[in-house]
């Protein structure tokens, strides 16, 4: 595998590790229409009651996993992190000898199905706007 193509698969599984320092600069001029406390929770990586759809996308990234739930008055969606998503790394050498010759190997694959870092998180939101977040405690 050549040098370029390594260089490649590692860029794209940084570009898919973005913090919340990176998502804000992306969205600077928003970020800086948003409330302090919203920009402080934004910072360090969290979502709260009240946070638009835009908000919980600069504090915690694309969601892993989208679904819809019914309830007996409305429909939420619901935003979870923490179930897959999040990108893994690995690099693998080989060496074999058989017969008298030798062979190796190198190789670098890059998933995207990783248990995320960010540790279980549920985002719920009625009318684009959140209502609750649920955070799993290890």
């Amino acid at each position: 595998m050549s040098s370029g193509i390594v260089v490649l698969m590692l860029a794209a599984a940084l570009a898919a590790c973005q913090s919340p320092q990176s998502r804000i600069k992306k969205n600077q001029a928003a970020f800086d229409a948003f409330p302090p406390e919203v920009q402080t929770a934004i910072r360090e990586g969290r979502a709260e009651i009240g946070f638009t759809e835009q908000q919980v996308l600069i504090a915690l990234g694309k969601p892993g996993r989208v679904y819809s739930q019914k309830t007996a008055t409305t429909t939420q969606e619901v935003w979870e992190y923490g179930v897959g998503g999040g990108p893994s790394v690995g690099l693998g050498f080989g060496m074999s000898s058989m017969g008298g010759g030798s062979s190796y190997g190198t190789g670098v694959g890059v998933a995207t199905d990783a248990v995320d870092p960010r540790a279980q998180t549920r985002v719920i939101l009625e009318d684009k706007k959140v209502v609750a977040v649920e955070r799993r405690v290890k």
